[in-house]
């Protein structure tokens, strides 16, 4: 046998396992779509964050500055009391 030839039949059963993967994934996906009941989505207004107050406001402003100034001083390596919060908004 030819290393062509090898090479060819090597190369020829990786494609022909990928294909046929793929129509086995495609077949389970069918499948699947079947057994599962699809069920439409209620049109009901998106559900408000609950760090959200009713006036827009964050309730618990303090707390996530002091979480976001923790997470920033691991980043950096520094001690926390080293850092200054300037301005902080929702964007």
């Amino acid at each position: 046998m030819s290393n062509l030839f090898v090479c060819a039949m090597g190369i020829g059963t990786v494609f022909v396992g990928l294909i046929a993967l793929v129509f086995i994934c495609m077949l389970l996906s069918t499948v699947c779509k079947k057994l599962v009941k699809n069920t439409s989505a209620p049109s009901q207004a998106p559900a408000r964050s609950p760090l959200m107050a009713a006036s827009g406001e964050i309730e618990n402003k303090g707390e996530i500055v002091a979480a976001c100034c923790a997470a920033i001083a691991e980043e950096l390596g520094e001690d926390v009391k080293n850092i200054k919060v300037v301005a902080f908004k929702k964007a």
